[in-house]
């Protein structure tokens, strides 16, 4: 694997973390939310990850025949979670039913805190890959240029 390879894996697992983040933090933001413009209270969100190739097509048939295969990360898409909404009786809020009742979102801040910390753990993990690719690649310059 050459440096550029690793520095593009690395920087996919930051791309899909910052996304996880994202999505993380909409949820903490929505979670009192009880209208959308879509109608109804905010629906709880979540990153699905996949794993892609890194090479290009002709890269791959390269590696195949090396028989090596290396993958990235990327974000296959943000899904909306289907959890039952959480039902308060609130008969003053503007957002009540007939019967007195409010909808919120069933978003659990100790989860949502916990998947931050796992999901900011992996962007970390990310950026030290990447800072020791680029220390490799500055001494591999320093020794060829015999220093």
């Amino acid at each position: 694997m050459d440096f550029m390879t690793a520095l593009d894996i690395g920087a996919s697992g930051l791309k899909a973390q910052r996304a996880n983040l994202n999505v993380i933090s909409m949820n903490m933001a929505n979670i009192r939310t009880t209208k959308t413009l879509e109608g109804g209270p905010y629906q709880r969100k979540s990153v699905s990850f996949e794993s892609s190739p890194v090479y290009s097509p002709f890269d791959t048939e390269m590696q195949n025949q090396l028989n090596r295969e290396l993958h990235g990360v990327k974000v296959l898409g943000v899904t909306a979670d289907q959890r039952p909404f959480k039902q308060v009786y609130e008969p003053h809020h503007p957002d009540a039913n007939d019967q007195g009742y409010v909808f919120y979102p069933d978003i659990n801040v100790v989860e949502e805190m916990a998947n931050m910390m796992n999901a900011t753990r992996g962007y970390e993990a990310n950026v030290q890959t990447i800072t020791a690719v680029k220390q490799m690649f500055q001494r591999a310059l320093r020794i060829g240029m015999g220093a």
